[in-house]
């Protein structure tokens, strides 16, 4: 298949999120394999200081959401490309370079694609799309439907993902002789080890509500009260109502010591994608799957978020997990199917002209 030695290309050029010359390589490579393989060439710009790449319409009806930035290092993920039976590993190539190439494919099967379609590809998603995002919420504010080809779940496409939250929590106490008058200072540690304590209670498994402490600093030396305590904190929800009560909560916390003082930095960094901005895409989805023969598709909601979640916080109809099959995204088996792929990129090129 010609898609695998493209495939091979983009996963050997390898794009780091946090190296921008290697992300301006692949996004290169990304307009060569295009203009090969749809006739035209893409636009290549910068979106604060990142490269992007469009190809298609200009006030697209259809978004196609992807990234071509990985979260491994340079010659982390080692062989770059290795092929056993049907299982091809290589860094990125479940998430999600294989999702870009399939829809790139998809989109060749329908002629004037290029009047109603766009296809995005950002470098900064696994940096959590700073840069990007306002991009993706104006170019879906005003999208008839907007598909995210992440990697799929064992097949089946992600109709609802949590929102995610990032908090930096410091307490400021006061150093003292941790053995001659350990009563004259305020111990940032205990402080600290409260709030951690406490965190538990704000998680809601309902709606899937997680808050959790993850790295902490604090002290200086052994024999000294730590004046100082810094915590990290991972919270993500199904809802937007779940998440704004975690912040609401995080931001109310008061010290145990009077004289004691808490800063609470960070905040909701993606909302969630609900089930509400889904539901049309994915019951469309499966009738386009039905009408090809096509098992049904399967869905399913995951912990991590994505672009699509900006997207459905804009107000777009939204489907996601509409990439790859395989396992291991961002672990060292990570790894596709290639029998997989063909069906696909039919499901792709049928979904999209049906949205047409």
């Amino acid at each position: 298949m010609s898609i695998l030695h493209d495939l091979q290309r983009l996963v050997e050029c390898q794009s780091p999120s946090e190296d921008l010359e290697a992300c301006r390589k692949v996004i290169a490579l990304a307009n060569e394999i295009a203009t090969e393989r749809l006739g035209t060439s893409a636009k290549v710009f910068d979106e604060n200081g990142r490269p992007v790449f469009w190809w298609g319409a200009e006030k697209p009806a259809i978004v196609i959401l992807t990234h071509l930035d990985t979260v491994w290092p340079i010659d982390s993920y080692l062989p770059l490309w290795k092929v056993e039976g049907e299982k091809i590993s290589g860094p990125g190539i479940f998430d999600m370079k294989a999702g870009f190439l399939q829809v790139l494919y998809a989109i060749a099967e329908i002629p004037d694609a290029s009047t109603k379609v766009a296809l995005i590809a950002t470098t900064d998603e696994e940096l959590g799309s700073q840069t990007s995002r306002d991009l993706i919420k104006r170019v879906s504010a005003t999208a008839d439907a907007v598909l995210v080809t992440e990697a799929s779940l064992n097949g089946k496409v992600k109709v609802g993902r949590k929102g995610t939250s990032m908090y930096s929590i410091t307490v400021t106490g006061r150093a003292a002789h941790a053995g001659l008058e350990p009563e004259k200072g305020i111990n940032a540690s205990t402080e600290i080890a409260h709030i951690v304590t406490a965190l538990h209670a704000l998680e809601n498994r309902e709606h899937g509500t997680t808050v959790v402490p993850t790295t902490m600093h604090s002290g200086t030396t052994t024999n000294t009260v730590p004046a100082v305590a810094t915590l990290d904190i991972d919270s993500r929800s199904f809802t937007m109502a779940e998440m704004e009560r975690v912040e609401r909560a995080l931001r109310a916390i008061t010290p145990l010591h009077p004289e004691a003082r808490i800063e609470v930095l960070g905040g909701i960094n993606r909302p969630p994608l609900e089930l509400t901005a889904t539901a049309d895409l994915y019951q469309t989805l499966e009738s386009v799957a039905k009408q090809l023969g096509i098992p049904e598709v399967g869905s399913a909601s995951v912990g991590g978020a994505s672009d699509g979640n900006f997207a459905a916080a804009a107000g777009a109809k939204v489907l996601d997990g509409l990439g790859a099959v395989g396992d291991g995204a961002h672990a060292p088996h990570e790894h596709i199917l290639s029998s997989s792929i063909p069906g696909r990129i039919a499901l792709l090129a049928a979904f999209i002209k049906e949205l047409m």
